[in-house]
């Protein structure tokens, strides 16, 4: 509290803060607000093709690696999808008690859950292939291929980089 009895945090705003900023920065203009509104299309679209499917965009790129790696542990999987290992764990044990991916100890690491995919969830992914890439599709279909293919490699090109800085992320190399 100052002087005032005020928190800080209720304290008015210095002269210089009230300055005009200059030329407004909009909405539309900032890369933050177009990568949520372009993830939030993306979602809604993924819902549309896929809802039936009841598996969420996350849960279909946890599906997707197991069936890139046949087998991969709980940490693993988390780093892959750039997730916290909570929310990953919480992932795949929706999964696996709807049958499409199991979990076992790891023999060398009782701690460590080492997942599959059962043939249930082969049969899943395999179904939703066709959906998924629609909904991706729809993503991008007002840019031409080279467009895309431009985004695709700026994106990664932005997400690389400041993995690199944070220590590495598999998914990307």
């Amino acid at each position: 509290m100052d002087e005032s009895g005020l928190a800080e945090a209720d304290a008015a705003p210095s002269p210089e803060a009230l300055q005009p900023l200059g030329t407004p920065w909009l909405l539309p203009e900032r890369p933050g607000f177009l990568i949520r509104r372009l993830h939030q299309i993306h979602v809604s679209l993924f819902s549309e093709r896929c809802g039936a499917f009841r598996v969420t965009p996350l849960q279909y790129s946890l599906l997707s690696l197991l069936a890139e790696r046949k087998e991969a542990d709980q940490t693993t999987l988390a780093n892959a999808v750039a997730l916290d290992r909570t929310t990953t764990t919480g992932a795949i044990k929706r999964l696996e008690l709807r049958g499409f991916v199991e979990r076992s100890a790891s023999p060398t690491d009782r701690r460590s859950q080492r997942c599959r995919l059962t043939q249930a969830g082969r049969d899943l992914l395999g179904q939703m292939e066709t959906a998924a890439r629609q909904a991706h599709d729809a993503t991008l279909e007002t840019l031409s291929e080279t467009e895309q293919a431009t985004l695709i490699r700026l994106m990664k090109k932005i997400t690389a980089a400041h993995q690199q800085r944070r220590g590495g992320d598999e998914l990307l190399e």
